[in-house]
């Protein structure tokens, strides 16, 4: 689905308009960037949800941050924020904030510097406004619906492969993955076999935001949450891209996979991942 072709039919809340809203986002990111790059290079606090699942001091630092400045300027938007357990539930349909303070937090955890803040604002399960924020490398992706993505404020297409044996595909692994893995890596053996190459990162809202400036053809990844690609989602849309499940269905944050592209690669792509 393309934001573009709906996105303007869709209301906002309250007296705020998107170029608003986008600032605000805007705002949010670089204020919860500035404490992750404070904290980069220093001892961690580290508890885990799961086997591998990370969680640091500097993820609710962000979060609270984050959370704080939407609080005081959006009163009346809700928040859906990954460390807030009882956020999860919020009706799907409304309007909300969707945010990840520290998407890669395996990544900052061992000093890898390829992690973002992601941040987007969404109205009947669609994204409106999204921003992306990797603070280390200082690249701030943005996007409105209807008005295109950006790169620290310069306009982003996607990549123009046509062929996959041209493209370079980003996938990620999921925390819970022993059951999976016959799957992830008949995924990963198919797509190593026809693409020209694979990268993993370990950010799903990079990835996406990579798909959107051309730096990726395509990424596609199982076990996601909304919080993951909510941003990237309208980044890939407004850059001109495609973006469906893995199963090749409409997209949505709430399923727990996605496939994006440029568009020229996307039908052959999602073949071999069926």
């Amino acid at each position: 689905m393309n934001t573009r072709d709906t996105g303007r039919q869709l209301s906002v809340p309250g007296n705020y308009s998107l170029n608003n809203l986008l600032d605000i986002a805007i705002e949010a990111a670089r204020s919860a960037g500035h404490i992750l790059r404070q904290r980069y290079d220093k001892p961690h606090d580290i508890t885990k949800k799961g086997a591998v699942n990370l969680v640091t001091e500097a993820d609710l630092a962000a979060e609270e941050a984050i959370i704080s400045l939407l609080s005081q300027k959006t009163p009346d938007i809700a928040i859906m924020a990954e460390e807030q357990a009882d956020s999860h539930d919020l009706d799907q349909t409304r309007a909300m904030w969707v945010v990840d303070p520290l998407d890669g937090t395996t990544n900052f955890a061992h000093g890898f510097p390829f992690f973002a803040v992601s941040i987007a604002f969404l109205q009947q399960g669609r994204p409106l406004v999204g921003v992306v924020y990797a603070p280390m490398l200082e690249e701030l992706f943005s996007a409105q619906c209807g008005a295109g993505a950006m790169l620290n404020g310069k306009p982003i297409q996607v990549s123009r492969a046509k062929v996959l044996i041209d493209a370079l595909v980003a996938t990620g692994f999921p925390y819970e993955r022993k059951a999976r893995l016959p799957a992830i890596m008949q995924h990963l053996q198919q797509v190593l076999e026809h693409a020209q190459d694979v990268r993993r990162g370990g950010s799903a809202a990079i990835d996406l935001a990579y798909v959107a400036c051309g730096r990726l053809d395509a990424y596609y990844e199982v076990q996601l949450n909304p919080w993951d690609t909510a941003a990237g989602w309208l980044l890939v849309t407004e850059a001109g891209g495609t973006v469906s499940g893995m199963d090749g269905a409409v997209f949505s944050p709430f399923i727990p996979h996605i496939f994006a592209s440029n568009g020229l690669v996307h039908a052959s792509l999602l073949q071999l991942l069926q």
